[in-house]
């Protein structure tokens, strides 16, 4: 399952969002973030669906790695949706059992709910995670944030630890999966037992994670130090972002989708 997890991982397909100016792709990632949550009529959620389909089609992201970043999402949003059924009572009962009690809002909600959190991960992949280094995405905050350097926001070392903390998401995930696999080799188990004694045999798992961690990121400020590193204004870059016209094509296509998208909602909605 560790291995699935595509959180972190860039999945380069030679795309025309992959070749996108990654500014581009923040602020459409951010206005679709935005649709996401105002939508809640089914026109607009079909509608909502049409336009992440297209996101997958144009970014040419294979089906086995959208399934393994909806994969881990899925319990989440059955939880989401059970929650909501159970505890929203407004509307026409549609089934009832001693304090069980489901109506046609409560579940109208839960659907929306969560579709909300897959169309939310499914627009991260395409428009961020799956289509961008985590260095292209920490040189878009910067350039974005780069007002704020007027107030003394240090946005440089902000951006640089979201691209860190990204980096090493997938190496973290190798690691666990090799403590784990080192650990079941000495007869621990993670998959039978009572909660508590499995959740001991996690604990067995978290403790040389967190020493390795910290051993990595020791070693990766002393590499930093070593060659002087100091970041800041002063500091250029081998690949400087560039907005061409293909990028305004690409922004003005899917910003005419997310409005279309909107005013379907505002049309159709209640």
């Amino acid at each position: 399952m560790l291995n699935n997890i595509s959180l972190g991982r860039y999945v380069d397909t030679g795309s025309v969002l992959h070749k996108t100016d990654p500014r581009v792709k923040v602020i459409l990632y951010l206005v679709y973030l935005i649709a996401v949550f105002v939508v809640n009529s089914p026109v607009a959620l079909l509608a909502l669906f049409i336009l992440t389909g297209i996101q997958l089609i144009t970014a040419k992201i294979p089906l086995d790695v959208t399934w393994s970043t909806l994969k881990p999402v899925l319990p989440l949003a059955l939880f989401i949706f059970i929650l909501n059924a159970l505890t929203i009572k407004q509307g026409d009962v549609l089934f009832t059992w001693r304090f069980i009690t489901i109506t046609d809002v409560g579940t109208t909600r839960a659907v929306l709910m969560a579709l909300r959190l897959v169309f939310l991960i499914l627009s991260t992949s395409v428009l961020l995670t799956l289509t961008t280094t985590p260095l292209k995405i920490a040189d878009a905050l910067e350039s974005l944030l780069s007002p704020l350097k007027v107030f003394n926001v240090p946005v440089h070392e902000a951006a640089m630890m979201m691209s860190i903390a990204l980096r090493f998401i997938p190496t973290l995930i190798e690691e666990t999966d090799k403590i784990m696999k080192a650990q079941e080799s000495r007869g621990a188990n993670y998959d039978t037992g009572s909660f508590l004694s499995r959740l001991r045999g996690y604990i067995t798992v978290l403790i040389p994670l967190f020493v390795s961690s910290f051993k990595r990121a020791e070693d990766l400020a002393v590499a930093m130090d070593a060659r002087c590193y100091r970041g800041g204004s002063n500091r250029t870059k081998l690949n400087p972002l560039k907005i061409t016209g293909r990028d305004i094509a690409v922004f003005i296509l899917f910003l005419t989708g997310a409005a279309i998208l909107i005013g379907i909602q505002v049309f159709f909605g209640n």
